[in-house]
């Protein structure tokens, strides 16, 4: 099997397996995702097998939707791969990505590095900033009845990832929890250089949220 078909069967692979997803994390996300994480390798390199089957399979099992359980979704990557019959080198090596590429509010160590994460990781980051990333935070929160703004419940930018998983805080929150952290924790220089109009747009766009809730006309 060459690394074309592979690709094919695993962009199938999520095609039916995130058919009825939620619109934050669905094919669409994954899809920007790997085309993103191609555009960065361009200019940063890595192992290009590598990098797609991971931004294709990083959200296959979301640890928001299981009760914050970030085994799950590694273990269904690893279990596709092997039913390919890859080399066990690039099995272990998406499966040590699909591990570590979260978030997971940020304070946590990863125990994995290398160039395809790096690449990969940036390629998620990017698609939580912008218009776009701004569109998934409130279409996830409106999901989960949360609040738009709350100005009696402070961001905690000292979460364990299981407290991220878990947070019921207000939409505006994840904003400082996250969305405007990421800039600065851009891994390559291609993926720096992407995030700084994305930061200053979201920024901007705070800035009107307040003056809007404040009664500007």
């Amino acid at each position: 099997m060459d690394n074309q078909e592979i690709i094919n069967k695993t962009v199938e692979f999520v095609k039916v397996t995130l058919a009825d997803a939620e619109g934050w994390h669905d094919r669409r996300h994954i899809y920007r995702v790997w085309k993103t994480a191609k555009h960065i390798a361009e200019t940063e390199k890595g192992d290009l097998l590598i990098i797609e089957l991971w931004a294709l399979l990083h959200d296959i099992a979301d640890a928001k939707f299981y009760n914050g359980d970030s085994t799950i979704g590694p273990k269904k990557a690893k279990e596709f791969l092997e039913s390919m019959n890859l080399n066990q080198n690039i099995v272990n090596h998406v499966e040590s990505i699909v591990k570590n590429v979260s978030f997971g509010g940020g304070n946590h160590q990863q125990d994995f590095s290398s160039i395809e994460l790096n690449i990969v990781q940036d390629a998620d980051r990017l698609d939580a900033l912008w218009a776009i990333g701004i569109a998934r935070t409130f279409h996830y929160n409106g999901h989960k009845n949360r609040e738009i703004y709350n100005p009696n419940i402070k961001p905690n930018l000292h979460m364990t990832k299981n407290e991220y998983y878990k947070s019921e805080a207000p939409a505006i929150n994840h904003f400082y929890e996250k969305l405007l952290l990421l800039k600065d924790r851009m891994n390559t220089q291609t993926g720096k250089k992407l995030a700084e109009h994305r930061h200053e747009f979201t920024e901007k766009f705070l800035e009107e949220f307040y003056q809007e809730r404040e009664g500007k006309v």
